[in-house]
């Protein structure tokens, strides 16, 4: 199975309203949320090869080029970069929808996060297996 094999998604992975909650001291959406949802984004991704369990073994380089503010709908995208007997790399492109101004989005980083499809007893197994014997959402 190769990367060219999975047609690109439209449809984001992951579309969330941002809320207080989530917000640093400067009244901003913490850092770390927009990591978690860049994993939770790109997993989402890796499973669209029919990938039963994966981990994360790496995240790449996640710059933020923009704020993310409380209200934001914030969108993740996922597109499969390469597949390996193991792994899969997926970059995960995040953009925030001002619920001000329906017409302007800004992208706020990007991410490359490598996940190994793993077995029941977290062993990482190899993905044409992995994917034989589970279902693709």
């Amino acid at each position: 199975m190769t990367a060219s094999n999975v047609e690109p998604d439209p449809h984001p992975a992951i579309r969330v309203c941002m809320m207080p909650a989530d917000t640093n001291a400067h009244g901003t959406i913490f850092g770390g949320k927009i990591l978690s949802l860049i994993d939770q984004a790109g997993a989402i991704g890796a499973h669209r090869l029919g990938i039963g369990r994966v981990v994360t073994v790496a995240m790449r380089e996640v710059v933020f080029s923009q704020p993310v503010r409380v209200g934001d709908i914030v969108s993740c995208y996922a597109e499969i970069l390469r597949v390996g007997r193991t792994s899969v790399t997926v970059c995960v492109r995040v953009v925030a929808h001002r619920p001000t101004d329906t017409k302007r989005s800004v992208e706020v980083t990007k991410a490359e996060v490598v996940y190994v499809a793993i077995d029941d007893a977290g062993r990482p197994v190899p993905i044409e297996a992995s994917s034989a014997s589970s279902s693709s959402l």
